[in-house]
């Protein structure tokens, strides 16, 4: 029984695979049939198109017969007469084909020497179906190339033009250079999906790369003549012998490069606003015609070094280059001048250097962020950082080291240092002076904290900036400017060191003097009362005399710099006196001797 059933059913499996193999048979012979059908359908009506001028339909009987595989159907028809007839026919289209290839290249150069757009367009839908797919795309693009250098030509011409009282003459090339980026843009949006409908997708970086050769060509003219008419060269020259020459030498007034800066800066936004646009077309172009990730990310790439190695690329760093250097002198040089020009207005805690000097700072990092340009934005970050820790730095220390004048009493190793400076200077200072140097120390105390604010502030800014301005950074890149942005978030240490200092220097000259001599006559007074001076004192608000004096006294020299002195300063000198006056109770405490009356005396003035 299981023999026989498997018998039948080895039977049955023989006879359906030989029922789909006859299928198969059938309709590979249907198929090959409808293709001589079609052949001989597209050899008769390629003519009539032809002489009818109907060159779509006639691109499409060609487009039929070039799939079609001649090699097959000859074997198909070897047999019979066909076979001559075939022949023929495979000869008629070719012929067909060299001929309409012939016209509709005539065609496309016509309407577009006719600037006749839509030929231009009828006709380079009919290359893709001729499998002239590069011809088509590379005249295509041509075509566009030589619209976008006639558009950019009257533009550049327009700018030569402009007058300097112009409302937009400041940037008038970054306004060239963003018409012709913004010409290209729309170009490529508008022809995308013609591009794409008619050649498929993965073909649209070919238009991009042939129109960048033309963007290169248009923008080293719009560079060249801003780098004439703006002096670029030169200012950049004097500026790089000004930055690496100790000899006194004509300075460039950073004033004279302010509008430059903010020019070259907006180039270079565009610029890199412009490549983004056009990486973000080709990369959706490539998603949708490359499923595999390895061959898409190897288009990507590929596309990514055409765009690196462009003019427009090379040009842009050489400048961003040049533009670095230029805004460092404009940062070192406008800081300088800040603080030759420091002055301390009336009832102002700190002077004019502080908030110029940030303003600064703040203006040329805020203008590198904006040019979008890493490199550029990292080095002013540097920059930014060594200035602030060195020039600016300095001057508050030197400030800050040349102390504070001590008044009123003074203890013995102050009184000599104030002697021998009164001897070495030749006279002794009069009190005007005296009281400027105070006042020169206590602003410069300030100034110390707001910098150290100030520094945090602008850090966190730009780090809000951050996304904004280098949304499209790469990994790599966004890593380096945060530790740039650290770096400069870390300048404020210096600040924290130097008002340490500064904080010490004023309690040791204004406050310690009172607090060692209270400690004095703490330690000289008889801490053994009687019953009468217990009482005594107790009457009095439970002080002794000598106690309340030093009350008053050391509430006055700290509320002398309540109004001088920041909020952060002043809490900062509180609890330094705290601190001493505890050290200083502290070494006296264990010179003296209580009886039981004294150590209660003491206990309650303690609390």
């Amino acid at each position: 029984m299981i023999s026989f059933t498997s018998t039948l059913a080895e039977n049955i499996s023989s006879k359906v695979r030989q029922l789909d193999l006859a299928k198969s048979r059938v309709t590979e012979c249907v198929q090959r049939v409808e293709d001589i059908l079609d052949l001989k359908f597209c050899t008769d009506g390629v003519q009539t198109a032809l002489q009818n001028e109907d060159y779509e339909q006639a691109a499409a009987h060609i487009h039929r017969f070039l799939s079609l595989d001649e090699s097959v159907l000859k074997r198909s028809t070897a047999d019979i007469q066909e076979g001559s007839s075939l022949e023929e026919a495979f000869s008629s289209l070719r012929e067909a084909e060299n001929r309409l290839r012939v016209i509709v290249m005539k065609k496309f150069k016509e309407a577009v020497n006719e600037g006749d757009i839509a030929s231009v367009e009828r006709f380079f839908k009919i290359f893709p179906l001729l499998n002239q797919h590069d011809e088509g795309l590379h005249k295509f693009s041509l075509y566009l190339s030589s619209q976008i250098s006639e558009t950019a030509h009257k533009n550049l011409k327009q700018a030569q033009a402009a007058s300097s009282t112009d409302k937009r003459g400041n940037v008038i090339y970054a306004d060239t250079v963003t018409l012709l980026f913004e010409g290209i843009a729309r170009t490529v949006e508008i022809h995308q999906p013609l591009v794409e409908t008619y050649y498929g997708h993965g073909r649209l970086h070919t238009v991009v790369e042939l129109l960048q050769k033309e963007c290169d060509c248009q923008v080293k003219k719009i560079l060249e003549d801003f780098k004439k008419n703006r002096q670029f060269k030169k200012k950049a020259q004097q500026v790089q012998m000004l930055l690496r020459s100790s000899k006194q030498m004509d300075k460039l007034d950073p004033r004279d490069l302010d509008v430059l800066l903010a020019e070259v800066a907006l180039l270079n936004s565009r610029a890199e606003l412009y490549l983004r646009f056009i990486r973000r077309r080709v990369s959706s172009d490539f998603d949708v015609a490359y499923q595999d990730p390895a061959i898409r990310s190897d288009k990507v790439q590929q596309f990514d070094r055409k765009i690196k190695e462009s003019d427009l690329c090379k040009s842009m760093q050489e400048i961003v280059s040049t533009y670095i250097i230029m805004e460092e002198y404009f940062l070192i040089e406008s800081v300088r001048k800040a603080i030759e020009v420091d002055t301390i207005e009336e009832n102002s805690q700190c002077s004019s250097m502080l908030d110029d000097i940030f303003f600064i700072l703040k203006k040329c990092l805020k203008r590198a962020f904006s040019s979008a340009s890493v490199d550029g934005a990292c080095a002013m970050l540097n920059h930014s950082c060594s200035l602030l820790e060195t020039d600016f730095a300095d001057e508050l220390s030197e400030r800050l080291k040349l102390g504070f004048p001590p008044s009123g009493i003074l203890d013995l190793s102050q009184a000599y240092s104030m002697i021998q400076s009164s001897f070495q200077q030749g006279r002794i200072q009069p009190a005007e002076t005296v009281e400027k140097a105070r006042a020169v120390f206590v602003t410069t105390l300030n100034n110390v904290e707001m910098a150290r604010e100030y520094t945090k502030t602008l850090a966190s800014s730009l780090q809000e900036d951050l996304s904004k301005s280098f949304s499209s950074a790469t990994e790599q890149e966004t890593a380096k400017l945060e530790s740039c942005l650290t770096d400069l978030n870390n300048s404020s240490l210096k600040f924290q060191s130097l008002l340490s200092h500064g904080v010490a220097e004023l309690c040791n000259a204004a406050v310690k003097p009172h607090i060692k001599s209270w400690a004095d006559t703490f330690q000289s007074t008889d801490h053994t009362l009687t019953e009468d001076d217990f009482t005594s004192y107790e009457a009095n608000d439970g002080i002794r005399p000598f106690l309340q004096t030093f009350i008053v006294t050391l509430d006055g020299a700290l509320k002398a710099f309540k109004a001088d002195l920041i909020p952060a300063n002043y809490d900062s000198l509180v609890n330094l006196t705290a601190a001493e006056t505890t050290f200083q109770l502290e070494k006296a405490l264990f010179k003296c001797s209580f009886n039981r009356l004294g150590g209660l005396q003491f206990d309650k003035e303690l609390r």
